[in-house]
């Protein structure tokens, strides 16, 4: 492996806006340019195309669903002669792990996102044996997953029969250049919340307007993100007669602005992979109070440094009406130590290079 740089292919679905995308598009554009080539395959095409500077090194398969770009992905890679092949999402994972059957030479690695045993509870039908079967069948057929946090690297093990020695957990970065905000902007007359993240069922949002039509002090919320839920979560909203207080901005490029703006960040998930709306309002210097759920908040929020964990509804409430002055340098140096991209980037490098030395040295033996 010496002086030889290291190709990898970088293989998503689709390129609507959303943090899987937004973190493989970083790693494929950011990763050493010394030791590595890049280059990003998108399965879809860029007609949905939800960013706006991607680069040179990014082909479009044009395929509406994952399942009918398999003959293009196995020409693709035939070409290309990567040393790795790494996606995300569990589908993709899936149908990566059929094709890795042919390219015994090439690593195979499935980038996980979710904490599946709770999402696939979440308002779906159970999963058919045949479809368990042949799933966990081939998303083992990969040589390696990369897992967001602790609980879905269990998961992967619980859940799908992974083994401990083929998972990987690396963090996702602080991809933005945060400009960290000089004082918090909370006062005695208001408090300014906000939520930003997809509207649907797993992410709790009806939970966290139930609490907010019990708190005490005065508040404006705003939540950020779009969805299936979307007129259910107004309905409840004014239901709760809290709709005058609460404004819905489907989708914004400044999403950090309103962030630094804020007072405090909520999150009512039941299940989270890596929250980065949450990590990135904790790199502006705004706290969070979240529950403690499945997945990668607890990795984040640290108890009266940049936040609080809670367990029941009444505790958020508690806070919510008792919320301290939180230092925004102190909020933010607090995630910059652990999710720094410099940071990330480095582990993502060194566990190419770990692995591609392994299956060399396995491969002279």
């Amino acid at each position: 492996m010496k002086n030889k740089k290291l190709k990898i292919l970088y293989i998503i679905p689709t390129l609507t806006f959303g943090g899987a995308e937004r973190v493989l598009i970083y790693l494929s554009q950011n990763i050493s340019k010394i030791h590595f080539n890049s280059e990003l395959i998108v399965i879809g095409n860029n007609v949905s195309n939800g960013f706006d500077e991607l680069g040179q090194n990014v082909t479009y398969l044009n395929s509406k669903r994952v399942i009918k770009s398999i003959p293009k992905l196995i020409k693709t890679i035939k070409q290309e002669k990567p040393d790795i092949v790494l996606g995300t999402l569990s589908h993709l994972n899936v149908i990566l792990g059929v094709i890795s059957i042919l390219f015994p030479k090439i690593i195979f690695i499935g980038r996980q996102t979710s904490i599946a045993k709770v999402y696939n509870n979440i308002g779906k039908k159970k999963k058919s044996y045949w479809h368990s079967y042949f799933f966990n069948l081939f998303l083992n057929k990969l040589d390696y997953l990369i897992c967001q946090s602790k609980d879905m690297s269990n998961d992967c093990v619980d859940l799908f029969n992974f083994k401990h020695s083929k998972i990987k957990v690396l963090h996702n970065p602080i991809t933005d250049s945060f400009i960290t905000k000089t004082k918090s902007p909370k006062t005695s007359e208001i408090l300014n919340l906000i939520t930003v993240g997809r509207l649907v069922e797993v992410k709790g949002h009806l939970r966290i307007l139930k609490i907010l039509s019990e708190i005490k002090v005065p508040f404006s919320y705003t939540i950020i993100g779009d969805g299936p839920l979307r007129e259910e979560i107004l309905s409840e909203a004014k239901n709760l007669n809290i709709d005058k207080k609460t404004n819905h901005i489907p989708y914004t490029n400044k999403v950090a602005d309103y962030l630094s703006e804020s007072d405090c960040f909520l999150q009512g998930s039941l299940s989270e992979g890596f929250p980065n709306a949450l990590l990135e309002s904790c790199a502006v210097g705004t706290p969070a109070i979240a529950f403690d759920v499945p997945g990668g908040t607890k990795e984040i929020v640290e108890n009266g440094i940049n936040g609080f964990l809670v367990k029941t509804e009444n505790e958020f409430i508690n806070h919510l009406n008792n919320l301290p002055d939180f230092d925004p340098k102190t909020v933010s140096d607090s995630v910059y130590k652990k999710f720094d991209k410099k940071i990330i980037l480095n582990n993502y490098e060194e566990f190419f290079k770990e692995i591609v030395k392994r299956k060399e040295v396995a491969e002279k033996h």
